[in-house]
């Protein structure tokens, strides 16, 4: 059987702009390997995955890659008007063709005498399509195709649908579940969790922990990074570039302590040595002598021991300025600052309400076929976490608070009440602009000075006049959230706020959301989030079932 082949970068270099995105990264993924790449918005690790995958060509390093590389794209590949169906016959298609040659190789080797050139060549064809055949489970694959569906929650969908049709999450779903069947040599995720469920990201852990190949995938998803990956990858600044860590993200936790600790102790170390040497090499012979005069009994054999001292000084002032020219041309860098949330009370109300004020009411109400909801009641002071599978309707029930979406039923809202809602899909108007230049037209000239949006530390100041259309996902996200929470509505709305955040800031802006006062009511899947949520919940058990109901 021939070696499966690795997943290979050495060196690589991607400059956009007058910016470094990837500068001399290298990584080497054996099959079987699970590697994740971590680190803060602005990285590179998308970067990284589109140079790796061949969709972005790098600057400068070297890439060899196995033949065949499957990648999930944040931004969906799928056409509007294609079908599930017609998604599904491309994820196969490879399956189908293994199998199908499979069967031509067969009936040739059963025609060619054994022993002669042909055969020989038919033969290794034959093994060499086979062991394909088996990484990618070829045989079981249209059983596979069924079971992924269901595990990632699509298996109800007619598969006539257009993509066109289905949720933004829906879409995200069926990209991995394309990925998942296919089962490539390598396989790299960019996010992949962002529209899972708790049911629907076991499974997908389950499945890449069984993939034969290669597997690279950028994600926040600490719980996640826990259970699937062998190794990571952190793409954050480190005083020697990135830092390959092995085993799941708490062991990385432990050692990225330890590494940042030793990269501050040698940056301080050699801040005082510098200080040492340029102290010694502006040392002269007469602030040695300290300015005393030769006394009476030395006089004889002043000028000899003079020189002496003289060529001493002189050596050692050499010395210093060679060991300081030496460290000076090869510094240890800066440690670098992560980006941390600095934000003001992220909900805000009038100073002389209390938290027993009602400021939404809403009975039976419903979206049909999205929504169903028999009572709820927000005060001012509220901290409310939504839940419930994929479709249960968590993001149209936050639609409906804002206004957003018309519903069925009864939905009372305080008269002017500011409402505020982070939804998953982020579209500026005009994309040409800076993100400080859409931040400060969008909460006002005088809000912005008030709160900058270099002061919250959502972007980095890198970033914060690059244009918006620059931007990573992630990062339009955040330029997102720093509106919302640099002009704090009285009911802030966050539809999975923690998507696209590294795992410092999550438990920042989870720390955020217990302060201050108005009302806060975020859908998220984050198992992090929830489990330590101090609020109230409200699970949603999906459209078709009982009505939910939460005074």
């Amino acid at each position: 059987m021939s070696v499966r082949p690795a997943l290979i970068a050495h060196d690589l270099v991607r400059v956009r702009g007058d910016r470094r995105v990837l500068d001399g990264v290298s990584l080497t993924a054996a099959p079987g390997h699970r590697i994740g790449l971590i680190g803060e918005n602005g990285t590179g690790k998308t970067t990284l995955l589109r140079v790796l995958a061949g969709v972005d060509v790098p600057d400068s390093g070297t890439i060899t890659r196995p033949p065949d590389v499957g990648f999930l794209h944040q931004e969906l590949p799928f056409r509007t008007s294609a079908t599930i169906a017609a998604v599904l016959d491309d994820a196969l298609r490879e399956a189908r063709v293994d199998l199908a040659e499979l069967d031509r190789i067969g009936v040739a080797l059963a025609d060619s005498p054994e022993g002669t050139e042909q055969h020989d060549r038919l033969l290794a064809a034959y093994g060499e399509v086979l062991e394909r055949a088996q990484d990618r489970d070829a045989w079981d694959a249209d059983r596979r195709a069924r079971t992924v569906l269901d595990g990632l929650g699509l298996g109800g969908l007619p598969h006539d649908r257009m993509v066109g049709a289905l949720s933004g999450g829906q879409r995200g779903r069926l990209a991995l579940a394309a990925m998942l069947i296919r089962r490539p040599s390598a396989l790299l995720l960019d996010e992949p969790t962002n529209h899972l469920d708790d049911a629907a990201a076991a499974f997908c852990e389950d499945q890449l922990r069984t993939m034969p190949g290669v597997v690279v995938v950028a994600s926040h998803d600490r719980a996640f990074l826990d259970a699937v990956c062998t190794d990571l990858i952190d793409l954050d600044p480190a005083v020697d570039g990135p830092v390959r860590f092995g085993g799941g993200y708490t062991a990385y936790l432990t050692a990225k302590r330890a590494e940042a600790q030793r990269w501050r102790r040698r940056y301080d170390d050699e801040q005082a040595l510098l200080g040492d040497l340029r102290e010694a090499a502006a040392v002269t012979g007469h602030q040695v002598a300290h300015g005393r005069g030769p006394r009476d009994s030395e006089k004889m054999g002043y000028g000899h021991t003079a020189g002496r001292v003289q060529n001493q000084i002189s050596r050692r002032v050499r010395d210093a300025v060679r060991r300081l020219e030496t460290i000076e041309r090869n510094p240890v860098p800066v440690p670098s600052e992560p980006l941390r949330f600095h934000a003001p009370a992220l909900a805000d109300s009038d100073s002389d309400s209390d938290s027993d004020r009602v400021i939404v009411t809403a009975d039976r109400l419903e979206v049909p076929g999205r929504l169903r909801v028999a009572h709820l009641q927000l005060k001012s002071r509220d901290r409310l976490l939504v839940t419930g599978p994929n479709g249960a309707g968590k993001s149209t029930l936050l639609a409906v608070l804002a206004g957003h979406l018309a519903g069925v039923g009864a939905l009372w809202r305080r008269p002017e009440l500011r409402v505020g809602l982070l939804a998953q899909d982020t579209v500026f108007a005009d994309a040409r602009r800076t993100a400080r230049q859409v931040f400060d037209a969008t909460v006002g000239v005088e809000r912005a000075a008030v709160v900058p949006l270099s002061s919250l530390g959502l972007l980095a100041p890198a970033d914060l006049d690059r244009p918006v259309a620059d931007l990573s996902v992630g990062q339009r996200r955040r330029l997102a959230l720093a509106v919302l929470v640099a002009d704090p509505p009285e009911l802030l709305l966050l539809d999975e706020p923690t998507n696209h955040l590294s795992p410092t800031l999550c438990d920042e802006l989870e720390e955020a959301l217990g302060a201050g006062p108005g009302a806060i009511v975020v859908a998220s899947h984050d198992r992090r989030l929830r489990s330590r949520w101090p609020g109230r919940e409200l699970s949603l058990p999906g459209a078709g079932m009982p009505c939910s109901d939460l005074g």
